[in-house]
């Protein structure tokens, strides 16, 4: 099965940038069978990894960021893949 893992953040004011470099760095104990990163209006950066694993399977997630970097906590959902086209 794949599983994709979301979190998405939004910055504080004007730290877009930041939040995105920090999220870019982040190295995550166990390697994804793919990862992206995502930004949109409002500062918001969404990063997406894929795995091969049970939905239930216990998988690294990126880290609480900096509060300082923060407008609000970070959202993260967790999605079973169904097709792929």
């Amino acid at each position: 099965m794949t599983v994709a893992l979301m979190w998405e953040a939004r910055a504080a004011d004007g730290r877009g940038a930041d939040l995105l470099e920090w999220a870019g760095a982040q190295e995550l104990p166990e390697r994804p069978l793919r990862s992206e990163l995502f930004t949109a209006p409002g500062d918001r950066v969404l990063a997406i990894t894929w795995w091969d694993a049970d939905f239930d399977a216990p998988l690294p997630e990126l880290p609480e960021p900096p509060a300082d970097l923060l407008a609000r906590p970070p959202h993260r959902w967790r999605f079973a893949s169904v097709r792929t086209d």
